[in-house]
């Protein structure tokens, strides 16, 4: 299994920081291992989309998933694979899931942003490696550039 987790503090409220997250197109601007969409689907507390996904460190293009994020208004967004029988190829590949989890602190929101993957063992030897190697500093980059825009679109520093 491959886990990276970072903390930062974002100049917004949790609400604010977690419906960012939840625009997975917007998103996706300061995250780059979220690939053109073929579509979006928002219902409440619930968004689903069709994408391309970059791992960091694997050539592309890899095929396309189908992902959920359920938002807790106000602490969290999960994310991980839509149930099946969508992404039935990345079900036989991995276990997936992602994390934003925040909590309001005087300057903010301290976000903590989690990625955990956990491949088959015929895949595992060849991509956990790749991944331990790539992961952890994609994930910081992706948060930095996601306080960068929280920044230029709130005002705030």
């Amino acid at each position: 299994m491959v886990e990276a987790r970072v903390q930062q503090i974002m100049p917004c409220h949790p609400e604010d920081f977690l419906e960012f997250a939840m625009d997975v197109e917007r998103y996706a601007e300061v995250d780059d291992k979220i690939g053109r969409f073929d579509w979006v689907r928002r219902e409440g507390n619930l968004v689903e989309f069709k994408f391309r996904p970059a791992m960091p460190g694997l050539p592309g293009p890899a095929p396309k998933m189908i992902a959920q994020g359920r938002l807790t208004p106000g602490e969290r967004v999960d994310v991980g694979l839509a149930p099946l029988p969508d992404s039935r190829l990345w079900h036989g590949l991995m276990k997936f899931s992602a994390s934003f989890v925040c909590e309001p602190v005087e300057n903010g929101t301290l976000v903590t942003r989690t990625m955990t993957a956990e491949l088959i063992p015929a895949v595992r030897r060849l991509v956990d490696p790749i991944l331990r190697r790539n992961l952890p500093g994609n994930i910081e980059t992706e948060i930095a550039q996601a306080k960068a825009y929280i920044e230029r679109h709130t005002g705030r520093d």
